[in-house]
């Protein structure tokens, strides 16, 4: 589980009711969530929450390091609570669905000295691709293709 809360509330970061709202909606482990996609969770809890607010709160969330822009295949950005836990991302082709992943190496590892090209490598990003299992099994009976929520299908 992310610990976004409680992380915002040790910074001293002003917690008016939308903030929170956002917040509770981005923390969880494996959220990742598009902008209108935590709007619309938002609105169901606090339904007067305008879009601005949320896109204004999520630019205040990364600039302080909080929550990281995921950018996946040209897809609309997601948004990762889990800034502070080194991971990596698996994502689904088909639907977009991003998990995160924890490696039990080092990434940098895996890059050779003299594919380095003189660079004092400081980090690394992976990105594991493939279907996920409901888009591997492929359309079934239901409505449309699978969501590109990040998490599943959408709660009832």
């Amino acid at each position: 589980m992310s610990d976004l809360l409680e992380r915002l509330r040790g910074r001293g970061w002003r917690m008016t009711s939308q903030r929170r709202v956002v917040a509770e909606v981005l923390d969880g482990e494996h959220v990742h969530l598009t902008a209108d996609e935590v709007h619309a969770r938002a609105a169901r809890l606090l339904p007067e929450i305008a879009r601005a607010t949320v896109y204004n709160t999520l630019g205040e969330l990364v600039a302080l390091g909080e929550v990281a822009e995921v950018s996946t295949d040209g897809r609309a950005k997601r948004y990762d609570p889990n800034a502070h836990h080194p991971h990596q991302h698996l994502v689904c082709s088909g639907c977009g669905t991003i998990r995160d992943v924890h490696m039990t190496g080092d990434p940098l590892a895996g890059l050779p000295q003299e594919q380095r090209f003189g660079f004092t490598v400081s980090g690394a990003e992976v990105t594991y691709r493939g279907l996920c299992p409901s888009c591997a099994r492929g359309p079934g009976p239901g409505p449309g293709p699978s969501r590109a929520a990040g998490e599943g299908p959408e709660p009832a």
